[in-house]
């Protein structure tokens, strides 16, 4: 294991990709060790098993409606009806841009997704209105996670097909962590706002122009687009869909608002919008098949019992185990992309966590929460290579002015982490 373990290593330092790295992890061990019961046919039947199942289509599905509502500029219309009420307060605008990537994570369920469809319409205003630039990259990149975290979410997804947890369970349980996380966020705007000074002059002219617009017209505007979560979770809360169908609902009612209501699509833009879903899903579908072909690896090598051994031997504490799995979460999110981090680690913790008394749900909201980190922190930060290009600026300089963010996004852990109440309220 060991060994293993050392390759896996030294590819990661070296910028293999992921998915290689997990493909070598995958067939290392029939070549270094005798008679082990796992050959290269093993490992594929398990990479196709793994993806066979119906569950897993909400993801792909979900990527699509969501592609579908970036294209028809649904995200405009949310930013309209929240900077209507609340741009011409101090940080107004910053923490509209964060409701909205709240309420757009309803829609898209992928922390990416959301970060370049409100970023690439609200980083724009904002600059306009005389923020920096670079901090409107960092706002939008960290609210952005929060797409992962508010229902219904593509990693939760993952988490009950590798555990067998309630994928419905997992979308209620993340909306008062997604709370949580956003008002922590705006609470950071709110001091920037106040220590960098804002140019109010340009900011009551553009909420004087939305007023002047009249709420109705701006409700009216953005209605079918509010209404859109609604459908998605009320369908799901209330029994009438599985979250599967749920996806697929969203996406034909993507197409009915944005080719029929809002008309922002045409239908020769269809096809460009499928094959650029189809190129997003087919590398995570790659992934997906790895990571589930080397969960059954892992388990051969028994490394699932020797990592709950050297825990339960280590750490006694409920406090010290979420300690622990929280500085792991971190790490991994650093280095890998959520989806096999999900598929790989729950699996092997869970049981550990269990045994100590974590709930299955809390510990999911966690990884999930930690993982969403992941995503504004090198060196992957996937989040920041899809903001920094939006205002052609290096990924580092977006990085370091991220950094209170995430802060007030550990804090929102902290809480998320020793207040289990946060996640299980509302079951």
């Amino acid at each position: 294991m060991s060994i293993v373990l050392l390759i896996a290593v030294v590819l990661l330092l070296i910028t293999v990709p992921i998915s290689v790295v997990i493909g070598i992890v995958c067939i290392a061990p029939t070549f270094i060790v005798d008679n082990f019961p796992a050959n290269i046919d093993y490992v594929i039947r398990n990479m196709v098993s793994g993806v066979d199942n119906t569950p897993i289509l909400a993801i792909p599905l979900f990527m699509l409606s969501g592609a579908l509502m970036a294209r028809g500029g649904i995200s405009k219309k949310l930013f309209d009806v929240f900077a209507y009420f609340i741009g011409s307060r101090t940080a107004g605008m910053p923490s509209a841009v964060i409701i909205t990537c709240l309420f757009y994570g309803a829609i898209s369920g992928s922390g990416p997704a959301t970060t370049a469809a409100v970023g690439a319409m609200t980083i724009p205003i904002l600059v306009s209105l005389g923020y920096n630039k670079v901090f409107s990259a960092a706002l939008v990149a960290t609210a952005g996670g929060l797409g992962v975290i508010i229902p219904p979410s593509i990693p939760f997804i993952l988490y009950g097909l590798a555990t067998g947890v309630s994928v419905g369970a997992m979308f209620t349980a993340g909306i008062l962590p997604g709370i949580l996380i956003a008002l922590c966020l705006m609470t950071y705007a709110y001091i920037y706002c106040r220590v960098k000074g804002e140019d109010k002059e340009k900011i009551k002219a553009n909420h004087k122009a939305l007023k002047d617009k009249g709420f109705l017209v701006v409700f009216k505007e953005s209605f079918w687009a509010l209404l859109t979560p609604i459908i998605i979770l009320g369908g799901i809360y209330s029994g009438i869909v599985t979250p599967t169908e749920a996806a697929t609902v969203s996406v034909f009612y993507a197409l009915l608002i944005c080719l029929f209501i809002y008309k922002t699509i045409s239908v020769k833009r269809l096809l460009p919008i499928f094959v650029e879903s189809v190129r997003m899903y087919a590398p995570l579908t790659i992934l997906l098949a790895m990571a589930m072909a080397l969960g059954r690896i892992l388990t051969l090598m028994r490394v699932p019992m020797i990592l709950a051994d050297y825990i339960t031997d280590n750490f006694t504490t409920k406090i010290g185990l979420l300690l622990v799995l929280n500085g792991v979460f971190l790490v991994m999110g650093m280095v890998m992309d959520t989806g096999p981090a999900i598929i790989i680690l729950s699996p092997i913790l869970m049981p550990i966590a269990v045994a100590m008394g974590i709930d299955p749900i809390h510990l999911g909201i966690i990884m999930v929460v930690n993982l969403a980190i992941g995503f504004v922190t090198p060196p992957f930060g996937m989040n920041l290579f899809v903001a920094s290009p939006l205002i052609d600026t290096p990924v580092v300089t977006v990085g370091k002015m991220a950094y209170p963010f995430v802060l007030a996004f550990i804090i929102a852990l902290a809480i998320i982490t020793f207040v289990p109440a946060v996640s299980l309220i509302l079951l």
